[in-house]
C-alpha cells in the first residue's frame, strides 16, 4: 500500500481507524495501544463510537516502525560499518584478505599486528615498552586492589601511559603507529607477576607468560600456544568493545582513549570474560571427572554453557579449531582436552553446539598453571592491536560518522509538566 501524501498546509487529513490500522500495517486493536502509550493522538468521531486519527501523525509512525523493523541500516537490524580489516565467511575469517588461522600459526602475534596496522609483513617485529610509561603504568597498577579484574589493570596502565604521552593527541598515521607498538607492550610490562618476577625481554608472548603462569620456565610448545592464541585473538570485525573503539575514534579521541573504550565493554561475560566462566566450567569437570553432572547443573539453572557456540560460526570456531590443534602438542594439556570433549559431546545431546576460542583459552590457561581470569588478560592483550588497527581507520573516515539516530518511542510531545 502506497503512503499517502500529506495534506497541504492548513488543511487536516483524518483517517478511520481501518485506514490508520492499514497505513501501520497492525491490527484496529494496536492503533488505540499506540493511542494509550502517547504515540498516537485521536479524536471522536462526533455523533459516533469511532475515532479519527490526525494522517500526518500516522505516517510519521508508520516510517519510524519501518526503520526500527530494518534497524536503519538496511541489514535485518544490524549496524553496518565499511572496513578493510577483518571478514567472517563460511566458518573461516580473514585479515586483510588474508586467512587469518594462517596467517596467527605461521607468524608471531607482533607480525600479524603489524600486518592488520600496516597491510606489510614485517618478519622480526618486535614491540618494546619506553621506561617512563612502564614506570607510570607500574605505579598506577600496583596501587590497586588485590581484587582488582584484568581489565581494571589494563584500564589503569593505559591511562597512565597516555599521561605519560604528551604528544598523544597526534592523530597522524605516524603517530598512532608509534603508540600502538609501545601500548601493547607497556599493558604487558605494567602486570604484576604471577609468581617468580617479571621478564621484560623476548617476544611479547614470553613477557606475558612471566604475568599469567605459575610454571616459571614454559617449554615451547606451551609457548608456542599463547603466541598463537594471541595472534588469533587480535581482532574479530566488530565485536562489541571494536564498535566502542571506534565510536571513540570517530569523535577524534586518541589512541588511548579509544583502548580504554574498548576496555570498558570487554569486560562484560558475554564477551572478554567469558573465557573465565569456561575455565571454571572445566575446573569442576576436571575435579568430578565426568561432565554430566556440572552440565545438567548449569542447564537446571536456565544457564547456557560457556566455551560453546558462537553466532557468527554455524559449525566450528576456526580459532578454537587451531588452537586446540597446538594443545595437543602439550603433554599435560592431556586430561583438560578430554575434559573439554566431554563438555561438548554431553552438551551435544541437549543442543549440537561446537567449542569456540573461550573453551580452547579455557584448556590453555587451566593445563598451564594460570588463573581463571588469565583469559581475559590475553583476550584484553591481543585485541589491543586490533583496537587499534580499527581506530587507525577510523581516524580515515569522515569525524562522527558513528552517530546512530535514536528512535524515540516515549510519550508524543509536548506534555505536561510533572508536578
Amino acid at each position: 500500500m502506497r503512503d499517502q501524501e500529506p495534506a497541504p498546509q492548513g488543511t487536516e487529513r483524518r483517517l478511520s481507524t481501518k485506514e490508520a490500522a492499514e497505513l501501520l500495517g497492525v491490527k484496529p486493536e494496536t492503533v488505540y495501544a499506540y493511542v494509550s502509550r502517547g504515540q498516537l493522538s485521536s479524536r471522536r468521531v462526533s455523533g459516533g463510537r469511532g475515532s479519527t486519527f490526525d494522517a500526518g501523525e500516522v505516517q510519521a509512525l508508520a516510517r519510524r516502525n519501518r526503520r526500527e523493523s530494518t534497524g536503519g541500516s538496511g541489514s535485518g537490524g544490524e549496524l553496518s560499518v565499511r572496513t578493510r580489516i577483518t571478514l567472517i565467511e563460511s566458518d573461516r575469517y580473514f585479515f586483510r584478505g588474508v586467512d587469518a588461522v594462517d596467517l596467527a600459526t605461521r607468524h608471531t602475534y607482533e607480525e600479524v599486528a603489524e600486518w592488520l596496522w600496516t597491510g606489510r609483513m614485517l618478519p622480526g617485529s618486535t614491540f618494546t615498552a619506553p621506561s617512563a610509561s612502564v614506570a607510570v603504568a607500574r605505579r598506577a597498577v600496583d596501587a590497586l586492589p588485590e581484587h582488582a579484574s584484568p581489565a581494571d589493570l589494563l584500564r589503569v596502565a593505559t591511562i597512565a601511559a597516555a599521561t605519560a604521552d604528551p604528544l598523544r593527541f597526534d592523530l597522524s598515521e605516524g603517530a598512532v603507529l608509534g603508540t600502538a607498538r609501545t601500548l601493547v607492550p607497556t599493558l604487558v610490562a605494567a602486570l604484576p607477576p604471577a609468581g617468580h618476577g617479571r621478564c621484560d625481554e623476548g617476544p611479547l608472548a614470553r613477557r606475558l607468560w612471566s604475568r599469567l603462569s605459575v610454571h616459571q620456565d614454559p617449554d615451547e610448545a606451551s609457548l608456542r600456544a599463547l603466541d598463537t592464541a594471541l595472534a588469533l585473538l587480535v581482532d574479530h570485525d566488530l565485536a562489541a568493545s571494536t564498535l566502542a573503539v571506534r565510536v571513540a575514534a570517530s569523535a577524534r579521541a586518541h589512541a588511548y582513549a579509544a583502548v580504554s573504550a574498548g576496555l570498558g565493554v570487554i569486560e562484560g561475560p558475554l564477551h572478554g570474560a567469558a573465557s573465565g566462566l569456561a575455565h571454571r566450567l572445566l575446573q569442576d569437570v576436571l575435579d568430578l571427572g565426568d561432565a554430566a553432572p556440572v552440565i545438567a547443573d548449569e542447564l537446571r539453572a536456565g544457564r547456557s554453557i560457556p566455551g560453546l557456540g558462537h553466532r557468527l560460526y554455524p559449525g566450528e570456531d576456526p580459532r578454537a579449531r587451531a588452537l586446540f590443534a597446538l594443545l595437543e602438542q602439550i603433554p599435560r594439556a592431556e586430561p583438560a582436552l578430554l575434559a573439554a570433549r566431554d563438555i561438548v559431546e554431553t552438551t551435544a545431546r541437549h543442543a549440537p553446539l561446537h567449542a569456540n576460542v573461550d573453551l580452547a583459552l579455557a584448556v590453555l590457561t587451566a593445563s598451564c598453571g594460570m588463573a581463571p581470569s588469565a583469559g581475559e588478560t590475553i583476550f584484553a592483550v591481543a585485541r589491543t592491536a586490533g583496537w587499534i588497527a580499527h581506530a587507525l581507520e577510523e581516524y580515515g573516515e569522515r569525524p562522527l560518522r558513528m552517530r546512530p539516530s535514536g528512535l524515540y518511542a516515549g510519550p508524543k510531545p509536548p506534555q505536561p509538566l510533572p508536578e
